[in-house]
Parts: C-alpha cells; sequence; structure tokens
C-alpha cells in the first residue's frame, strides 16, 4: 500500500489523456481516489487539447493556495501530453517511465505534471511511479545523487533554479503577445489580404506547397456553403466560430485551440461570432466553388442559431 504524500498542503490533481492512454489514467485516477487525493478528471479527448487544458489549470494554479495542484497526462508515448502541457508558464511536467526517473523529476526538476506512456507501460509499473512521483520532496536523494543527500552547493543551484526557471523566455523580446506563438509570428508585421468573395475576411498566403495561410474574419460574418478539391485542416487562434459540414450532417463549435479537418469535397458553412484568425493548412491550390449565395447562407444560420443565439 501506498504511504501518504509528502505534499504540506492537500493536493488536487488535474487529469486527462487521449484515447491511447485513457485506460492507463483510469487506473491511476482510480488510484489516486482510494489515497483520498481529490481528482478532477477531465476525460479523453486529443493529446495537444487535454494536456493544454491540465497545463493551463495547473499554470493557473502555481501561485500560493490552500490546495496544491498536479497534474496527470496520458498518451500512447507519454512525450506529446508532456510537450503541450508544457507550453504554459509554472507547468513542469516530466515524461516517466520508470519509478527512478519519477525520483529524478521530482527531486531535481519539481514536476507538477506527470506524463505516463499507456503503449509501454503496465498498470502496475505506473502506480509504482506514480507513488513515486507523489512521496517524492523536492531535492530528495534520487538515482542522480546516487540516493544521498545533495551537497550543499547543489542544494543553493536547485533553490535559484524554481526562482530562474519562470523567468526564462519572459525577457523584452518576449513583450510582443504575438511572440508568444510561432504560428503568428509567421503573419507579424504582415499585412493580409482581403477575400473578396466573402464580405469580412483577410487572407495571408505562408506558403505555396502544401499551401498554408493565416485567415481572420470579422465578427458576424458568414461563409456561404461551399466546398474544396482538397481537405483542409486549421486551428483557431482567436475568436469563436460554428462549422456546419453539410455533406455530414454535423456541425463543430470551434473557439481558441481547436482543431478541424474537413475532407475534400464535403460542403460546408460557416458562423463567425467574434472577430476570429485561424491558421490553415492544405494540399494543392486554392480553390472554392460555392454551394449557395450569401443571403441564402446568412438566412439558414439564423434558423439554425435561432435569430443568431448561439
Amino acid at each position: 500500500m501506498a504511504e501518504s504524500t509528502t505534499t504540506t498542503r492537500p493536493l488536487k490533481i488535474i487529469a486527462g489523456a487521449d484515447s491511447f492512454g485513457c485506460t492507463l489514467k483510469d487506473t491511476l485516477v482510480s488510484h489516486l481516489r482510494s489515497l483520498n487525493i481529490e481528482v478532477e478528471d477531465l476525460g479523453t479527448s486529443s493529446y495537444y487539447t487535454i494536456a493544454a487544458e491540465v497545463g493551463r489549470q495547473v499554470s493557473s494554479s502555481t501561485t500560493p493556495a490552500a490546495t496544491e495542484t498536479r497534474g496527470l497526462v496520458a498518451c500512447g508515448t507519454g512525450v506529446g501530453v508532456a510537450i503541450f502541457a508544457n507550453k504554459f508558464p509554472g507547468v513542469y511536467a516530466a515524461t516517466c517511465l520508470t519509478p527512478e526517473e519519477a525520483l529524478n523529476a521530482r527531486s531535481i526538476n519539481n514536476s507538477n505534471v506527470l506524463a505516463v506512456s499507456g503503449m509501454s507501460t503496465s498498470p502496475s509499473t505506473a502506480i509504482d511511479i506514480l507513488n513515486t512521483w507523489l512521496n517524492t520532496p523536492f531535492k530528495s536523494p534520487c538515482p542522480a545523487s546516487n540516493s544521498e543527500p545533495w551537497p550543499q552547493d547543489v542544494e543553493s543551484f536547485l533553490d535559484n533554479s524554481i526562482k530562474e526557471m519562470p523567468t526564462i523566455g519572459s525577457g523584452s523580446s518576449q513583450s510582443d503577445e504575438s511572440a508568444k506563438c510561432a504560428i503568428c509570428c509567421l503573419v507579424k508585421n504582415r499585412e493580409l489580404n482581403p477575400i473578396d468573395i466573402i464580405p469580412g475576411g483577410s487572407m495571408k498566403i505562408l506558403r505555396e506547397t502544401p499551401t498554408s495561410a493565416f485567415v481572420r474574419f470579422k465578427a458576424g460574418s458568414v461563409e456561404p456553403a461551399h466546398h474544396h478539391t482538397f481537405g483542409h485542416d486549421l486551428v483557431v487562434m482567436e475568436g469563436k466560430k460554428s462549422v456546419w459540414n453539410l455533406s455530414k450532417k454535423e456541425r463543430y463549435d470551434l473557439g481558441v485551440g481547436d482543431f478541424l479537418f474537413t475532407p475534400a469535397g464535403d460542403v460546408h458553412r460557416v458562423k463567425y461570432y467574434e472577430d476570429t484568425e485561424f491558421f490553415i493548412r492544405w494540399d494543392g491550390k486554392w480553390d472554392m466553388f460555392f454551394d449557395e449565395d450569401l443571403e441564402t447562407a446568412k438566412a439558414a444560420v439564423e434558423k439554425e442559431l435561432g435569430n443568431g443565439a448561439v
């Protein structure tokens, strides 16, 4: 039976996984609850979406509080979820495949998000990894110290690292909000050209083959039903939109960070609720074949939403 955790504050774990890690995540969530540790299970989604949400919640809880908040994420390898959880300030996600790695991650890096591999790690090993990660204090003896107490100079280094790590990347060169996102940097200080065939839209082609672009639409804009000869995928960077795939009779409500792939030939209509920006990529030339006019599209959207209500 696992020992109680060494944290000096009540502990809360934010958990999530993708489809490759969900079974292992469920096992570890059950184990945490058997230890009377509070768990908020965010369920299963794409590895980047679920890890980003866990990272976001842990990041927002890094200031001193009555409860210590940590994260638990799982995917096929444990690597992808760690990468995306680590996008958020104050998050130190570590992929651990052995208890020894968990010991190092806590002792040296003060890891506050544990990432595990649903494809490589058995449930029993994962529980051992989790117990070690829960019960190891920062700066404790670990394999990296040959299981001996750290010398004073190393302890001082580790203490300073906790203060210094959050400041990395936060210098004056990063003061521009757009500098926080690599995709945004691609269009920084560039003018987007109006999309003449759709009012309210503008676009900047970033690369011709495969084609990628940064697109903006003003709040209230509507893209009439249309289709393309090539499938395309997009990620919403700012704003809020709905996409109706009329071929599949499905609706997708998208916000910041959401991803959508639309297959070639699928007829789709779009409504923008806020000023919205997104990154889009497709193979082949830019083509667009309209299946209805703008007024017909607006009427269909109003009917669907009940006079514009989201």
